[in-house]
This record gives C-alpha cells, sequence and structure tokens, in this order.
C-alpha cells in the first residue's frame, strides 16, 4: 500500500503543480509564460523521483508503468493498482484547483493546437525519447538517484518547452485523463492514452535491440 500511496501523492503533485501553472497562467493573462509551465513540469517530476523513487519506482506515469512490465522490469500484479493510484491522484488534483479556481474551463486539460494525428504522431514520439531515457537511467523499474531524477525532468522540461504548444506534450496518460474528466473535455483525450502508451512500448523494443 506504500508504494500506490507513493504514486498517488507523486502524481497528485505532479498535476497539481504542472495543470496548475497552466491554470494560473490562464487566469493571470500570462505570468507564468510557457517557459514558466515547462520548467514547472520538469522540475516537480525531478522532485518526485527524488522524494518516492526508493519507495514506488516514481513512474507517475501509467504508460511507464505498463512499459516497465512489458520490459520484464515490473510485476504484472502490481500494473493495475499503479495505475489506478495515478489516475486517482491525477483526478484528486484536478479537483483541489477546480476548487481553487471555479472560472478555469478546462483545467489545464491536453487538447491538440492542430489536428488531431499531428498530436497523436508527436505525443508518440515525445513519449517515445522520454521512456528511452527513462529505461535507460532507471535501476530495473525505478527512477532513483541523482541522475535519474536530472535526467528524466531535463527530457520533461525539453520536450514541454517545444512541444507543448502543439500537442500539450502530456507524455502521461493520467495527467490527461484528470483535467479531461473533471473539467468535462475528454473529446480528443484518447490521444493521450493511446499515443504515450505506444511510444513508450516503441522504446522498449528499441532498447531490448541496443542492448
Amino acid at each position: 500500500m506504500k508504494k500506490y500511496l507513493a504514486e498517488f501523492v507523486g502524481t497528485f503533485a505532479l498535476v497539481f503543480c504542472g495543470t496548475g501553472a497552466i491554470v494560473i497562467n490562464e487566469i493571470t493573462h500570462g505570468a507564468v509564460t510557457h517557459v514558466g509551465i515547462a520548467v514547472t513540469f520538469g522540475l516537480i517530476v525531478m522532485a518526485m523521483i527524488y522524494t518516492f523513487g526508493a519507495k514506488s519506482g516514481a513512474h507517475l506515469n501509467p504508460a511507464v508503468t505498463i512499459a516497465f512490465a512489458v520490459n520484464g522490469k515490473f510485476p504484472v500484479r502490481d500494473v493495475a493498482p499503479y495505475i489506478v493510484s495515478q489516475v486517482i491522484g491525477a483526478c484528486a488534483a484536478s479537483i483541489v484547483l477546480k476548487i481553487l479556481f471555479p472560472d478555469s474551463v478546462l483545467l489545464g486539460a491536453s487538447i491538440p493546437s492542430g489536428s488531431n494525428g499531428q498530436s497523436f504522431i508527436l505525443e508518440c514520439i515525445l513519449s517515445f525519447f522520454l521512456m528511452l531515457v527513462i529505461v535507460s537511467v532507471a535501476t530495473g523499474s525505478k527512477e532513483q538517484g541523482l541522475f535519474a531524477g536530472i535526467a528524466i525532468g531535463s527530457v520533461v522540461l525539453l520536450e514541454a518547452m517545444f512541444a507543448g504548444p502543439i500537442s500539450g506534450a502530456s507524455m502521461n496518460p493520467a495527467r490527461s485523463l484528470g483535467p479531461a474528466l473533471i473539467s468535462g473535455e475528454y473529446r480528443q483525450v484518447w490521444i493521450y492514452i493511446f499515443a504515450p502508451v505506444t511510444g513508450s512500448l516503441a522504446a522498449i523494443g528499441i532498447h531490448k535491440i541496443l542492448q
């Protein structure tokens, strides 16, 4: 249960801070800035890896959990509890943001600025690179240690920096599901569920070939 609680709290923090930056940027008419949003996502991921990496592995992302299981580094029996913990954490964060900022309509939901196909492909590629880094620096299925936090947080920041304005740079089904379910804007959430999983599994395939 400690592992599941860690995933719940870690994902709550990720969504609360990351999408919270988006919401606050919206209601303050750009005070946080796009760069600030990207930095927030990168730093909170890094912080949660340092906080929960040794306890749960700090997946904070259903696509990462599934990819680790397919790679044989994570028990299949824990996949469902991890994903449930992550999604509930994301939804809880969005509920708190809704209470704090009731005027926010989307709550930082991931929405393509272009076509669905464009964002799907972009999210696949972003998730591919993120998972490739994760599986390369992780210890088994655990994202822990000084190098892992810096490497993974930096990739999240980098990808959010350049791809955020197009696809939202979610790379994480839980991060997108929370705001979508609580705001009711879930028409295109399928992109942010299937694309990260597809990209992450492709990364596992390439990692196996390169080993």
